[in-house]
């Protein structure tokens, strides 16, 4: 999320002060520290609706730069993140509803500024190649430690997924990198599987879970989203290879599984791919595209937790920890 959310704000900002004629080519880009460039950012405004983590990296890199940022936060946002959010000098707005609730008030409030620019995690191209400069990175970190992806080593990658746009985008940059040596697989909670129900139905953003009764709520912040994103969507369902959900409980079990086994923690949502290898190996994928087990090169995407507090630390890990002994 960072990676997206601060491509979209220093494209928007660069677009800006280049339009001012602010921008000295012959200097650093060190220059949009400078209060000179945070007096002019001032006065724009940024929203952003978000369950978690984007409205984290929007939220703290707009303010950095000097803009004035609201970040409209669903009911399932937790409380440290608008904590935090309000600690580095963004304007937190909480909402009782979801998701959905939170986007479509967000959306309506910062296009009646003046000044106004929303980062529409629907539908924002620049969020979604912001994300897809991650392929280029990861096709660094294999060269540096010798692994090979090609038609006798396919990697499959395992990437946890709200409104779809961050999965989506890593998607298709790795899509762009590896080809077809690359099989992509999207996991969500079983009570917000928005962009599963999306892609089953063909219906994209049109349908949403509680269609089904199914209630959005979980304690993957980042994950609980219950109707997909339309731009991201539709792109993937040309690339993606499947998708599986994840139960609650099972995600706190895997957090203290890792930490204790790995020494890293990461938040309850950024499990979720763990569970992935067994998942398709149990299924017929495998078999029906002529691939050996043994030769897969078998990627979590577990981003997310660093920022985590001490105390929420504790009670993740001790619930985990729990969950496990109750087996």
């Amino acid at each position: 999320k960072a990676r997206g959310s601060f491509f979209e704000i220093l494209h928007y900002a660069e677009s800006l002060a280049k339009e001012a004629g602010l921008i000295d080519p012959h200097l650093s880009y060190e220059q949009f520290a400078s209060q000179r460039f945070k007096d002019f950012f001032s006065q724009y405004t940024i929203g952003v609706a978000s369950t978690g983590n984007l409205g984290l990296g929007i939220g703290i890199m707009s303010a950095k730069l000097g803009f004035t940022v609201n970040v409209y936060m669903s009911a399932d946002a937790k409380e440290w993140k608008k904590a935090l959010l309000r600690e580095k000098g963004a304007i937190v707005h909480e909402f009782s509803g979801d998701f959905s609730e939170a986007i479509k008030i967000g959306r309506q409030k910062t296009q009646q500024e003046p000044n106004g620019y929303f980062v529409d995690d629907e539908d924002s191209e620049h969020l979604f190649l912001g994300y897809s400069t991650a392929a280029f990175r990861l096709k660094q970190q294999f060269a540096d430690q010798g692994i090979k992806v090609d038609a006798d080593h396919p990697l499959f990658v395992y990437l946890p997924c709200g409104v779809g746009g961050a999965p989506g985008g890593i998607m298709f940059g790795l899509k762009q990198v590896f080809g077809d040596h690359v099989h992509c697989f999207f996991v969500e909670p079983t009570e917000a599987p928005a962009v599963l129900i999306g892609l089953l139905t063909g219906k994209h953003d049109q349908v949403s879970v509680q269609d089904f009764g199914i209630s959005n709520r979980t304690e993957a912040d980042g994950l609980a989203v219950g109707r997909p994103s339309k731009f991201a969507t539709e792109i993937s369902d040309q690339l993606v290879s499947g998708i599986y959900t994840i139960k609650d409980e099972k995600l706190f079990k895997l957090l203290a599984l890792l930490a204790d086994s790995e020494d890293i923690f990461v938040e309850p949502s950024a499990t979720a791919g763990l569970i992935g290898p067994g998942k398709i190996l149990q299924s017929e994928y495998i078999k029906q595209h002529g691939l050996q087990p043994e030769q897969i090169i078998h990627l979590v995407w577990a981003t997310g937790g660093k920022l985590v507090p001490d105390e929420d630390r504790r009670y993740f890990y001790e619930r985990g920890k729990t969950a496990l002994s109750s087996e």
